[in-house]
């Protein structure tokens, strides 16, 4: 048995903790929120974020952060990836040298390009950063649907110690050392959700939502790799899975959003609709700035970036991308 905080609880944070609890781990959920933990404590659910879903009786709820973190043998950082560097200048204090903080919300930010976890190492630098992605959605995960993801991680032992932490007969861990290109993947993926969102929003069909899938991973995948990711991870759960199952499902946050774009209304109007963090509108501009950094075409990604910020219409978005220059599907090929 470990002692596992999870800092954050949101949606995702909560799933992970009832998982983390079924596995016979003493967990401990904080919040900054006070009202948020009185709501858990008093109702042993979360009545607004992951409805439906019991936790136990003796899960420990808490807005103190040295209490979370103290002897703990893994933090799991589960806040939405805008604030994930306020949570990480607040570990910074608290956090033991060696300690395991592992990341699962997906973005890059703004300013400076960079991943969650180049985040957390910068902010905390003697904690042992891991990540953890794949599609896996909290509403699902929370119901014990089955489900696979990876944990990346920069030795192999943290990764092993966090497989065998998480895994159960319906949650399978698969280990990486691609960091790089799993934060990649589960942050680009969000981008293209939008795009896939805003097409159902259109009125298009299935016809089209497999042609951004597939064009959106190679999107992900060209600049993942001229960034120094692994062309394995971006056609593994990580990358192609995750991008499926945000483009399809109604759970996600970000095909929602772009759904209400489609159909006319603003980002800002659909993000209120919403009611949570959709992080493929926070990592659009990051997208587009890594785009001409690394001198990657990336047509998808720059046309959410122009409905977006630039109030584009989204159906004009598409007719651009359809007219295009004509290309070869895969330049490498020959005759």
């Amino acid at each position: 048995m470990s002692k596992v905080s999870v800092i954050g609880a949101g949606s995702w944070g909560t799933a992970l903790a009832l998982l983390l609890y079924h596995n016979g781990h003493q967990v401990t959920v904080w919040s900054i929120v006070p009202s948020e933990i009185e709501m858990l404590q008093k109702e042993h659910e979360h009545k607004d974020k992951l409805p439906g879903v019991k936790l136990p009786e003796d899960m420990i709820f808490t807005t103190d952060l040295q209490e979370a973190v103290q002897g703990r043998d893994l933090l799991v950082l589960a806040v939405p990836s805008p604030y994930t560097r306020s949570t990480a200048k607040l570990l910074k204090a608290v956090t033991e040298n060696g300690q395991i903080i592992m990341d699962v919300a997906k973005g890059i930010e703004e300013g400076t390009l960079m991943t969650l976890s180049q985040i957390i190492q910068e902010e905390v630098p003697q904690a042992n950063v891991a990540v953890l992605s794949g599609p896996s959605h909290a509403e699902e995960v929370g119901r014990g649907i089955p489900t696979s993801c990876v944990v990346g991680a920069k030795d192999r032992t943290t990764a092993e110690f966090l497989q065998n932490t998480f895994m159960n007969e319906v949650f399978r861990v698969y280990t990486s050392s691609d960091m790089l290109g799993m934060e990649l993947g589960g942050a680009l993926k969000n981008v293209v959700a939008l795009a896939a969102g805003m097409a159902d929003g259109l009125g298009y069909g299935d016809n089209t939502k497999a042609a951004l899938i597939t064009r959106g991973i190679s999107e992900i995948a060209r600049l993942g790799i001229a960034m120094g990711g692994k062309a394995e991870t971006f056609y593994g759960l990580t990358g192609i899975g995750d991008l499926i199952v945000t483009c399809a499902s109604m759970h996600s946050r970000n095909r929602r959003a772009g759904i209400l774009i489609g159909q006319g209304k603003t980002m800002q109007e659909a993000m209120d609709e919403v009611k949570m963090v959709v992080e493929g509108v926070y990592s659009a501009k990051a997208a587009v700035a890594l785009s001409e950094k690394y001198q990657v075409e990336m047509p998808i990604i720059e046309q959410v970036n122009l409905i977006l910020f630039h109030g584009k219409k989204a159906d004009e978005a598409v007719k651009d991308l359809m007219i295009r220059d004509k290309k070869l599907e895969h330049s490498e090929m020959e005759w």
